[in-house]
Formats: C-alpha cells, structure tokens, sequence
C-alpha cells in the first residue's frame, strides 16, 4: 500500500483539490491511502476561534463565520449541484465545534485547542472525499482518531503504538482508495489530540508503520528536498537522494520539509520517503532512503527566527554542575521550552530556545531564584550542514554572531 500526504498548500482552494484529481489519475491510485491537511491557511483560523473563545467572545462568532465562508466559497466552487449533500455535511462539523465551545468548561488552552483545531483536517477531508467520488474516484473516508490512539498531552500527543497497530489493522480495508486526517488522533476518553503543528506527515509516517506500507509520498509545491527554504534564502540547490540518518539531522535541526518525528517510523521498516512536487507528478523529486548520505553534498542551510538565547551563570561562581543542569532541563520541560543548542562553561550556561509554547515569561522568575539570568529574545538560529567557510561567510554578512558552535559537519551560529 502506498500512503499520499497532501499537506494545506496542495489543497488551499477548488483548484487545488481538482489538482489532487489530477495528480491521482497520473500516478495511479490503487492501494492507496491519502493523508489529507487542513485547507490552505485553515488552521491559522481555527487558532483565531480558539483565541477569541479565550480572549474576546465579542469576535468568536465572526472567526467561525470566517471558517465557514472559506469552505463554502470552495464547495461552491466544486460542485455545481446546490443541494449537494457536502453542505449539510460542512454545516455538521461547524455546528459540532461550535457546539462544543458552548458546553465546554475546561479553561485549559491546550485541551480546548485540540477540540477544535483538528476540525480544520475534518472539514477538508469531508470536502475532498466527495470531490473525489463526484470526479469517478470512489473511496472510503476514515476519521484518523478512530485509528491513532495517543495519550493525553495535548497540542504534544504521544503515540500509544500498540493501540494504533489494533485499530488500523481492524478498520482499514486496503483494496480501497482511503483519505484520511493528519494531525490529529485521540486519548483514551476519544478526546481529540494533535500530535504537534505540521503534523500531518507524522501521520503518514505512523499509518505506513503500521500498514507495512510500500511508500510515503508528501506531495507539495517545492520540487523535493532543497538546501535551503526559498522562503528565506534566494538560491536554492534540489537533493536528490538523502539517507534516513541525514534526513533526521536535517529534520533535528529544523529543516520545514519534514517533519522532525516522520522519520524515525519509516526508517524501522526501511519504507521509503520521496518528497515530490503536486504541480510536476512525474518528476522524480528525492527519495529519502537507505545507502547514500546525500546527493549532492553541498552545504544545507536552515534557519529558525524569533528564537531566545538564555545565558544563566552562578550567583556565587560556583560551578554549574550535572545537578544544576538536571534542574534547569527539567524546568524547560515542565514550561514547554524547546532546547535547539547547548553551550556551557564553569561558570554560565547558555542555550538557544524556542518559545512556540509562550513559557519563557513564567520560567524567567522560577530560574533568577537561583542564578544570574540574561535572555536575549527575537534572536535567529542558523545551522549550516556540510558547511564550508564560503557557506558560513554568507550567513555572517550584517549579523552579530552570539553564540557559534562548531562541529566536524556543522555549524550552528545564533546571531543577532
């Protein structure tokens, strides 16, 4: 069986998903499963909903109504019949977590979060599965949370693998063409989890595990893998062909192309990855796999902005030893703080953060009990890969360099 991941950009409006069709009918669509994202800029929206539930209830109704418009206006678009069965369908799932934010009485962001941003990947499916049927692709729609059991971090779910194994192996039928959700799946008490933003490939990584897959495909509007995202640096190189190993450094390192957990499923089974472009289906792309390192080594550059830099030193200079470092690790946990580098000394510590889960202004108070505390925000996190000095001269050009760590095969550089 092969696994299609189609993420929000492939399927951003009506043309889009008639591309899907398209795509479908070029490379075939036997034994397939489709792992289909959130329309376009859908979940930014559906964040805006869950904001204002919190925050303004005055403009809740407007950011639903936003929703609702975005679908409509695609629908109408497809399917020429007025009383098509996709409405009363659209309108369902609207009322449903309209529904929910009207009864709900957790005040906890994170669990209202998944409640309700997931129906970004519901509705999408619900409006592609028929677009589907209606161009002669019959196929069986799946609601993933019947199929990925997690536990209960939600917006961070982990996944309960011997569960998930059960329920795939029960409720897919693998002589059909299936479309499923990605990023999303559910607890124990079938609340609805999401296993983290962009997500959805994770998803594919997960059902091909289980469903012995023969590929994952993510289609998207790039060619393949690049050297860099063209959205922050001007000249970009396509790799053919890049090893698990090298994949998962690319990903560890915040490489948006994949997502960083895809990997490791598919590598146990030694199920390729291939990474190609929806508006070319026939061009080869890159294939992530096992034997060749990469293809070209050149260097790769990936860049993470509006990061922190956190440097904590001892208040009496004393050294800041393996007890103070399990303390200080276990803070960033508890207060969701991702670590993307570590440099230390006797006497300081510094690391480089991400704050994607806004604990920074809570943990600031807990750490300066205990050490003298300099945060630096808004800074950028630079990793060159394969680097050469003319590749690190080209990042270095008008910046400040903060922090620089070198490796024999990369270079990480926080600058300012």
């Amino acid at each position: 069986m092969r696994i299609f991941k189609f993420g929000g950009a492939s399927v951003k409006d009506a043309a889009g998903v008639k591309n899907v069709v398209k795509v479908l009918k070029e490379v075939g669509h036997q034994d397939t499963l489709l792992v289909i994202s959130a329309m376009g800029k859908t979940t930014n929206a559906m964040e805006k909903v869950v904001n204002c539930y919190f925050d303004s209830k005055k403009g809740l109704e407007e950011a639903i109504e936003e929703v609702k418009d975005g679908h409509k206006a695609i629908i109408n678009t497809l399917f020429e019949a007025k009383n098509h069965s996709i409405h009363n369908k659209i309108n369902a799932l609207i009322e449903e977590f309209r529904g929910f934010l009207m009864w709900n009485k957790s005040p906890k962001y994170a669990f209202v979060y998944d409640q309700v941003v997931g129906y970004g990947e519901l509705l999408s499916t619900t409006i592609v599965s028929a677009y589907l049927n209606e161009a002669g692709l019959e196929n069986q729609w799946l609601d993933v949370r019947d199929l990925i059991k997690t536990d209960n971090s939600y917006r961070d779910a982990q996944v309960d693998w011997e569960s998930t194994q059960g329920e795939v192996n029960s409720k897919i039928n693998k002589a059909k063409l299936n479309i499923t959700q990605g990023f999303l799946g559910s607890d124990e008490n079938n609340f609805t989890t999401t296993l983290g933003r962009e997500g959805s490939d994770y998803t594919a990584a997960i059902l091909a595990y289980c469903l012995n897959a023969k590929s994952v495909t993510i289609w998207k509007d790039v060619p393949g893998v690049l050297n860099a995202d063209p959205r922050h640096f001007e000249e970009t190189e396509l790799l053919n062909e890049i090893s698990y190993r090298e994949a998962i450094e690319l990903a560890f390192y915040g490489a948006s192309v994949i997502h960083p957990k895809t990997l490791q499923p598919l590598q146990g089974k030694e199920i390729p990855l291939q990474v190609k472009s929806f508006l070319n289906p026939k061009e080869a792309g890159t294939t992530v796999g096992r034997g060749t390192k990469i293809t070209p080594e050149i260097p790769c550059f990936i860049v993470k902005r509006d990061q922190v830099l956190l440097k904590l030193s001892s208040l009496d200079f004393s050294f800041i030893v393996e007890e103070n470092m399990s303390e200080i690790f276990k803070l960033f946990h508890d207060y969701r703080l991702k670590v993307d580098l570590i440099q230390n000394s006797a006497i300081s510590f510094s690391v480089c953060l991400d704050n994607k889960f806004g604990g920074l202004k809570e943990i600031l108070p807990v750490l300066e009990e205990k050490f003298k505390v300099t945060c630096e925000e808004g800074v950028s996190l630079y990793t060159i890969r394969h680097f050469d000095e003319n590749s690190v001269e080209k990042i270095l050009n008008g910046y400040v360099v903060l922090v620089e760590q070198r490796g024999k095969e990369t270079i990480q550089l926080v600058v300012k």
